[in-house]
């Protein structure tokens, strides 16, 4: 097996990984993802013990345990382009050993559960709700880059398309599923299950108008019309797609919850946006703490 390049696997001075800034061994096994850097710290305050801290740019890790549990939480930043930073860089810390630049014989899986905002779709998605996304669309084209044969579910996506008359020069959607073990680890009442968009903008790509005007003004009713074998399309966000694609691929476990603080079809926000992420935040801590 030949060296990654220099090039291709990119290290700091001092041995870090180039954006995350982190070295193998700076990392749990299981790893929260957050949006915002500033929420990082709402989650590892909770934890008895934090053992590591770094931060360059909008990456920020705290490590370290929480009831016997050891956790990392990175915050990504916002969509799907920095997800394939993140999720490539934290496979590459456990993965690839950097002396030598080589993939390692034995790998590990990682389990990454996001905690995200989101805003709902569909009028009965009550605000201040928490939703799982079993299925991730991805408006964006991250996992047109990569070999995803037998990964996505293809006949979603041509029901989709054919429903939305879906515009030939936007991206083709693509549709990948949330692990099946995570699904089952979080399997509590206080989660809805859905299926999230992932958007590649927070205006027009989910169809707010302010000053510009959009090319599909159609788009948010045809999504929320849209049903396949059973399943309607719950929430918008930026991340999950990306997500759930990359670590299946890389062949770790993947999670997103969402706390629904806005709701399109009712044109509502929570009025405690914070005490929402804050219960989400507490509740999935606690799962975590007792998953075997």
């Amino acid at each position: 097996m030949r060296p990654i390049a220099k090039s291709e696997l990119i290290l700091n001075k001092d041995g870090s990984i180039y954006h995350l800034n982190l070295k193998p061994g700076d990392i749990a096994t299981t790893i929260i993802t957050v949006g915002d850097p500033d929420r990082v710290e709402e989650v590892s305050k909770h934890f008895d013990t934090i053992e590591f801290k770094a931060h360059k740019r909008e990456f920020k890790t705290h490590t370290g345990s929480y009831k016997g549990k050891k956790i990392s939480v990175i915050s990504t930043g916002i969509g799907t382009d920095n997800i394939d930073i993140v999720l490539n860089e934290l496979d590459a810390l456990v993965n690839i050993d950097f002396t030598t630049r080589e993939i390692k014989q034995q790998l590990t899986t990682l389990t990454i559960i996001r905690i995200g905002t989101s805003g709902a779709i569909q009028a009965d998605i009550p605000i201040d709700s928490f939703l799982i996304s079993e299925k991730a669309i991805g408006f964006d084209t991250l996992l047109h880059f990569y070999n995803t044969n037998s990964l996505l579910d293809l006949n979603f996506s041509k029901a989709l398309k054919e429903h939305c008359n879906w515009n030939s020069t936007n991206a083709s959607p693509y549709v990948v599923d949330a692990s099946k073990k995570l699904l089952s680890h979080f399997n509590d009442p206080v989660f809805k299950k859905g299926c999230t968009v992932t958007n590649v903008g927070f205006y027009g790509p989910q169809g707010r108008k302010l000053r510009l005007k959009i090319n599909d003004k159609n788009l948010n009713a045809h999504l929320t019309s849209f049903q396949y074998r059973g399943k309607k399309i719950t929430n918008f966000e930026m991340e999950t797609s990306g997500i759930y694609g990359l670590a299946s691929l890389l062949g770790h476990q993947a999670i997103s919850l969402n706390a629904i603080l806005a709701n399109r079809a009712t044109q509502t926000f929570s009025i405690s946006p914070n005490k929402t992420i804050a219960r989400l935040i507490a509740t999935t801590l606690n799962i975590i703490a007792h998953r075997k």
